[in-house]
């Protein structure tokens, strides 16, 4: 059985390998109260509505807790996110 590895420990399989830069984002998660929610639906339309949102990095919905979690890059834009959870057919009645 052959190794890639050399006896000097090092591997002869990184040839040519690149690397990838990842940019860090200052993120911000915020929790809002959310009235109306009762299903498996509601957490679907409330995920994908928050979730067009520009900045909008994630939405976790809580239908029992009757909070939504939503991540931001940056400060979250308060008067978009409630403009879509109302467009989603829920009402945010303001931050847990």
């Amino acid at each position: 059985m052959s190794s890639c590895c050399t006896p000097e420990g090092t591997c002869g399989t990184n040839a040519g390998e690149t690397t990838t830069t990842v940019a860090v984002v200052d993120t911000t998660a915020t929790v809002y109260r959310v009235t109306g929610m009762s299903c498996g639906h509601c957490r679907t339309a409330i995920t994908a509505s928050v979730g067009a949102l520009d900045g909008v990095v994630s939405v976790d919905v809580d239908v029992d807790g009757g909070v939504v979690t939503v991540t931001t890059a940056g400060e979250p834009d308060a008067a978009a996110i409630t403009a879509a959870v109302d467009d989603a057919g829920y009402e945010l009645t303001g931050r847990a």
